[in-house]
């Protein structure tokens, strides 16, 4: 670990006194030993103070007895290592340990210190004060710090009756470093929930040295109650919207633009009756009420409650005013952008389609999730369109950019591919015409697109891609993939350098399948590989429910803080009906892409798993070998994959049917190899191993079936081959 990486002592958990110990004195020396006696260690101790040694280039830190007892520590808690003491301390503090670390090392100088507070193992805050030595080489680079850590919660209490002193560096917790710090943290907040996390959240309070606060924010000509936070202030949860009058303090302090510093809640209640309910709730003694004040104007207004308080001295009030105009700076920034991402989210709610179709035999979802950072929503879109001879289109797509001119070309594009699916062109001839439509808009703007055309009847997929993900399946069993869709370049890119050629793939969606189709935001993540973010959704859709509407809500809980991140998402889910004659007989289907080299075995377990379920395990190996050599005969002699279909045939058949699926015209012929042939014999081995078999016309392709007897005391003989 690098000296520019460690930090400086903080931790978390504390440790409990030891009999005839006080923490904030130190061990008390040993009564029989004559004070001359005393070591340095007895000495700083008896001052409350304990000592370290931190090695930075073996990143080992050496606490004495009395530094372990300054934070609560005890012996075996502690591994000597720096980490286990920044555990103990905010991320914020920790944070800002960091850099002033950092600075001490690269400044070249010998002192490092600062104040920071810890939480004791009761829970109680303490402020730690430290101060080093650096040591350098001859070189100049720090290899070792040495210091004292101490108590320093007493010291900052006696100061401005709790108004903490600035330490020596500038750095501890004085005005600025107060003003500072809390400036950082309302740096990152973006929205208005934003900002009352920083006011709510760890360290929210201590800023102001509050017992509990109350925020409130002017709307029109009401006063809205948008955050209450400490222990206290329970009984004024129950305050939200009031009318803008000087019936409440709050109020009062955004009308006047005026602070109101009250220590005595008898008169508050005499002034504002209706505040007199609350009042009685809590056991608290002062409180301060100041406006929240952004270019001139009073944008809202913070209540601020404290115990064991009976005045506010001016440096105080000279705290509070400013830590005031900084929220009021950062509340006001929040309420500009909370107000144009609703501007540009509604824009482009209006771009999507209102309403997605419904069709028999198939269940449909679909979510939008808007890009947690950045100013304004993206182009991201989704869409399902109605085709004639029960098919149905499926559309994702991204236009480039995260601003409202993305929203809008998105809008535009959206209409345009809609129109060339509804006209029932192939989906290679729907991403052409949508990347022309693209290049000849006024736009620099590129979009990335995925287009797929199911026939419910069938379960037949026609998929193209420009530039985009391809879809992810999943089987009836559960198992999850994503098939290998060829594809193009993205839309409007693909015409301005002549290759608009955007090639199809053949898929099959077998009954009780599901189909997601989603834009890049869910699966990509800066500086991250994004088979990472695939691999995290095809297991989020493997564990997630059949039923699609659950199946999204599922996705979206699973991944929701990677919807966190800068991009939208587009997410669109279609479940085939399983077929209903599973209810009436056992029945199966897989689907075995040509590209897919597992999916062979996986098949072969799902069979043996089907007719252990079946109670039909005694024809497994029959079964087993005779789809193996069909399946094998149209991955090597098609240019497609393969549907499999397992059933159990009702009465008065009653036999076993295995039934392999392909697109390939050309019907399989029996022949006689010789001895030496090494092809040729798995017909004659289905022809021995089943009741019968044969050949059916489907649609453009052709299903080879076989048959079994369920007699389990015998095998079945060679049966005769029947065409139909």
């Amino acid at each position: 670990m690098s000296a520019e990486n460690r930090s400086t002592p903080p931790v978390r958990s504390t440790r409990p006194t030891r009999p005839g110990y006080d923490p904030r004195v130190g061990p008390s020396p040993d009564r029989r030993r004559p004070e001359t006696e005393l070591g340095p260690s007895q000495r700083l101790a008896l001052s409350g103070m304990g000592s370290f040694d931190w090695d930075l280039d073996r990143g080992i830190f050496d606490l004495d007895e009395a530094g372990l007892d300054v934070f609560d520590l005890r012996p075996e808690e502690f591994d000597r290592r720096p980490d286990s003491l920044v555990l103990r301390v905010t991320p914020e503090e920790g944070a800002r340990l960091d850099r002033a670390l950092r600075s001490a090392l690269r400044s070249g100088g010998r002192s490092y210190g600062g104040y920071f507070q810890i939480t004791r193992r009761d829970g109680v805050k303490q402020w730690v004060h430290t101060q080093g030595t650096i040591l350098r080489d001859e070189t100049g680079n720090a290899h070792r710090l040495v210091g004292i850590v101490r108590d320093a919660t007493d010291e900052l209490a006696r100061t401005s009756a709790g108004l903490p002193a600035r330490d020596d560096e500038g750095d501890g917790p004085g005005l600025s470093s107060l003003v500072r710090r809390t400036t950082e943290a309302l740096s990152h907040a973006v929205t208005v929930e934003d900002v009352t996390a920083v006011l709510t959240g760890a360290g929210g309070l201590e800023r102001f040295g509050a017992d509990g606060m109350v925020l409130a924010l002017a709307e029109g000509g009401s006063l809205r109650v948008v955050a209450v936070s400490g222990e206290p202030m329970m009984g004024f949860r129950g305050l939200a919207m009031r009318r803008l009058d000087e019936s409440l303090p709050l109020a009062h302090a955004v009308i006047t633009q005026q602070p109101l510093f009250v220590t005595s809640f008898a008169d508050l209640a005499e002034r504002f009756p209706l505040l007199r309910p609350y009042l009685d709730k809590v056991d608290l003694d002062a409180a301060a009420f100041v406006p929240l004040i952004a270019q001139a104007r009073a944008i809202g207004a913070m209540g601020l409650f404290y115990r064991k308080r009976d005045e506010f001295t001016p440096e105080q009030r000279a705290l509070i005013g400013t830590l005031a105009g900084i929220l009021a700076q950062s509340l006001q920034r929040a309420i500009l952008f909370d107000q144009e991402r609703e501007f540009a989210t509604g824009l482009q709610a209006s771009m999507l389609p209102r309403h997605i179709p419904r069709f028999e035999g198939a269940e449909i979802a679909v979510r939008y999730h808007a890009a947690r950072s950045g100013r304004e929503v993206g182009g991201d879109w989704y869409d399902v369109v109605a085709l004639p001879q029960h098919r149905v289109g499926l559309v994702v797509g991204d236009v480039q950019g995260h601003d409202t001119h993305a929203a809008a070309v998105m809008g535009q594009l959206r209409i345009a591919l809609r129109a060339y699916a509804a006209e029932g062109h192939p989906p290679s001839t729907v991403l052409a015409r949508a990347s022309r439509f693209l290049a000849e808009l006024d736009t620099e703007r590129f979009a990335t697109c995925g287009y797929a055309q199911l026939d419910l009847a069938s379960g037949t997929i026609r998929a193209a891609r420009a530039g985009h993900l391809g879809p992810l399946i999943r089987h009836a069993d559960g198992r999850t993939g994503w098939p290998g869709v060829r594809g193009g370049l993205p839309l409007g890119l693909a015409t301005s350098l002549d290759l608009q050629e955007f090639p199809e793939t053949q898929l099959d969606l077998m009954p009780g399948e599901t189909l997601v189709f989603c834009t890049d935001g869910l699966v990509e993540e800066r500086g991250a590989d994004i088979t990472i973010g695939m691999e995290a959704l095809a297991d989020a859709v493997h564990h997630g429910p059949q039923r699609v509407e659950e199946l999204a809500d599922h996705i979206a809980d699973s991944l929701w803080q990677r919807w966190g991140s800068e991009d939208d998402v587009a997410l669109l889910l279609l479940r085939r009906a399983p077929d209903p004659g599973a209810t009436r007989a056992p029945r199966m289907h897989a689907y075995v892409h040509q590209a897919d080299p597992e999916g062979l075995a996986e098949t072969r377990e799902a069979l043996r798993q089907a007719l252990s379920a079946w109670a039909l395990g005694h024809l497994a190996d029959d079964v087993e070998l005779a789809a193996g050599e069909l399946l094998g005969n149209v991955l090597l002699h098609t240019e497609g994959g393969a549907v499999l279909t397992l059933e159990v045939l009702p009465e008065p058949v009653r036999r076993l049917r295995l039934s392999v699926q392909d697109r390939s015209s050309v019907w399989p012929r029996r022949r006689s190899p010789g001895e030496s042939a090494t092809s040729g014999r798995g017909l004659l081995m289905i022809d021995a191993l089943a009741a019968r078999w044969g050949v059916e016309p489907r649609g453009d392709g052709k299903a080879v079936w076989c048959e079994f007897a369920l007699a389990a005391a015998t095998r079945p003989r060679a049966g005769r081959r029947r065409e139909s």
